[in-house]
C-alpha cells in the first residue's frame, strides 16, 4: 500500500509551509538528529503495519482467502501444464472453469481491497500532514544510491546531480536517505514478518 499512497503524494503539489514541492520533509522537523529519526519511522512503521493487519484480521476471513487462492492457484498449474503439454482436451476441459475461477478472483481482489478502502485515507493524512512535520527531509545515510526506479519517481536517495542543485540544499551527500525512502524500506522489512505473527500473511505455501 506504501507506495501507492507515495505515489499519489509524488502526483500532487504540497502546499504546506516547510515542506519542499519534490520531496517531503521539514527544514526544522519536530525530531532532529539522524539517530531518533531513523529510530521514530522504523516505530511508525511497525505501528502502522500492525494497524493495517489488525484491520485486515477483523475484516478479512483469513481461512476463506486462502482457500480460494489455493483453488485458483492449482487451477492455473493445472492449465499451465496442459497448455506445455499441448493436450487440446484438458485445455477445453479446464477452459470451462475459467468464468468461475474469474468470479473466485474477483472476490479475492475485494477481499484484500476492503481494508485498504477504510486504512487508505487516514494514512494519506499521516504522511500528508503528519510526517511531513515530524522529520526532516533526509534522515539516514546509505552506502550505495537507491534509486532504483526509472525517471524522477521515487527518488530513495539524493544523487550526484541533487546534491549540485542549490535548490536542494537538504541534500548534504550523496546518497543521502529521503525520510520517506527510510519509511518504505522499514515498512516492507517489517510487514512480511507482522503479516506472519498476526496470521494475516497471503502467502498459501
Amino acid at each position: 500500500m506504501e507506495p501507492l499512497v507515495l505515489g499519489f503524494l509524488n502526483s500532487i503539489a504540497l502546499q504546506l509551509p516547510g515542506i519542499g514541492q519534490s520531496q517531503l520533509g521539514s527544514l526544522n522537523p519536530w525530531i532532529k538528529g539522524m539517530i531518533p529519526s531513523v529510530f521514530g519511522i522504523l516505530a511508525i512503521a511497525i505501528m502502522l503495519n500492525l494497524l493495517n493487519a489488525g484491520i485486515r484480521k477483523k475484516m478479512v476471513d483469513q481461512d476463506k482467502l486462502k482457500r480460494l487462492m489455493k483453488e485458483t492457484r492449482a487451477w492455473q498449474k493445472e492449465r499451465m501444464a496442459a497448455f506445455r503439454a499441448k493436450d487440446q482436451d484438458m485445455i477445453d476441459q479446464i477452459n470451462k472453469k475459467s468464468a468461475y475461477m474469474n468470479k473466485l478472483n474477483m472476490e479475492i481482489m475485494q477481499m484484500n481491497m476492503r481494508p485498504m478502502a477504510l486504512t487508505f485515507v487516514p494514512f494519506l493524512l499521516v504522511f500528508y500532514f503528519v510526517l511531513p512535520h515530524m522529520f526532516a527531509y533526509t534522515v539516514a545515510e546509505s552506502p550505495i544510491p537507491l534509486n532504483i526506479f526509472p525517471g524522477n519517481f521515487f527518488h530513495l536517495t539524493c544523487s550526484a546531480a541533487d546534491v549540485q542543485n542549490e535548490a536542494k540544499s537538504h541534500c548534504a551527500h550523496e546518497n543521502d536517505m529521503y525520510f520517506w525512502g527510510w519509511y518504505f524500506l522499514s515498512s516492507i522489512s517489517v510487514s512480511g514478518i507482522i503479516m506472519r505473527v498476526t496470521k494475516t500473511s497471503t502467502n498459501i505455501d
